[in-house]
């Protein structure tokens, strides 16, 4: 059965790779970002839903900066908890699915071994605070809901650690990064493959709840940065360091390791490891550049 499906955020990252995978599906899609639907408002979620039909929402919509959120947090809380709360309680109205994205900054990364989706959260700065509020108006809301946690997201589109240090180990001829805090990247064009593969299967029936995705694997932003930088074929030298020589506003995790367990074995899902998506993605941005 054919679906109407709308996709939110859709200038970002994982937005911009749900549309480069979809020019086969046999569904509808209406990519739109807040220049075409502000999800802030919810007359407005409420109106494009009635009038295009809509049977699936995928929320991409997010505000990432960390950093920035600790001073703007009307806006971080507009973006990550509010405007979810709309999207979700829309779709209990309406009975629709509501995929939502998630992060692993809901937990303060003090475990030693991979979170799993039932691990308490406490979630250290504005941006981990308003996600996991988001995340509770979608569970409260009482609508059919995926909420998928991922990590550490980078493609070939946007801003993001990749593009920032193929950039710096290209113009510099030393840098430091830190050692000390450990996850999995993920790269946006395998977290869009999954969620179109879970719509293409309609597995999501009787299957709500909190997922975890990243690529498999784990290593710290110091392992990231060697392997990007060989990737590209610079030369920079990369050294080790403590996070606290990078003084920031708030606390990142220092192990947020997404244990991804159940979506592989309820959606039958298999996942790259990081270093290939890696290269592939790699492979993908030389050849837009050319």
């Amino acid at each position: 059965m054919i679906k109407n499906i709308l996709i939110t955020g859709s200038n970002g990252q994982l937005g911009s790779e749900i549309r480069e995978l979809t020019g086969n599906s046999k569904h509808q899609f209406f990519f739109t970002d807040v220049a075409e639907l502000d999800i802030t408002d919810k007359l407005a979620v409420k109106s494009f839903v009635a009038e295009n039909e809509i049977d699936i929402i995928v929320n991409c919509a997010a505000y990432t900066n960390v950093d920035k959120a600790e001073d703007d947090i009307e806006v971080a809380d507009k973006i990550n908890h509010l405007a979810v709360r709309n999207l979700a309680e829309v779709c209990a109205d309406k009975k629709l699915l509501l995929i939502h994205i998630s992060t692993d900054y809901v937990f303060d990364g003090t475990k030693n071994k991979p979170y799993v989706e039932t691990d308490p959260t406490a979630a250290l700065g504005v941006y981990g605070i308003t996600k996991l509020q988001g995340e509770k108006a979608v569970i409260s809301s009482g609508c059919d809901y995926l909420i998928i946690r991922t990590s550490w997201l980078y493609s070939e589109f946007g801003n993001n650690f990749v593009k920032t240090m193929r950039r710096l180990t290209n113009e510099k001829e030393s840098l430091k990064v830190v050692f000390d805090q450990v996850g999995t990247p993920t790269y946006a064009g395998d977290l869009a493959h999954a969620i179109l593969e879970i719509i293409e299967t309609e597995k999501y029936e009787g299957n709500s709840g909190v997922y975890h995705f990243s690529n498999e694997g784990v290593c710290s932003w110091y392992d990231f940065a060697i392997e990007i930088r060989d990737i590209f074929g610079n030369t920079c030298d990369i050294g080790p360091c403590h996070s606290d020589e990078f003084p920031s506003k708030v606390k990142r995790p220092n192990f947020s390791v997404l244990d991804k367990t159940k979506i592989k074995e309820v959606f039958g899902i298999k996942i790259p490891h990081w270093k290939s998506s890696l290269f592939v993605m790699g492979q993908k941005l030389l050849e837009l550049e050319k």
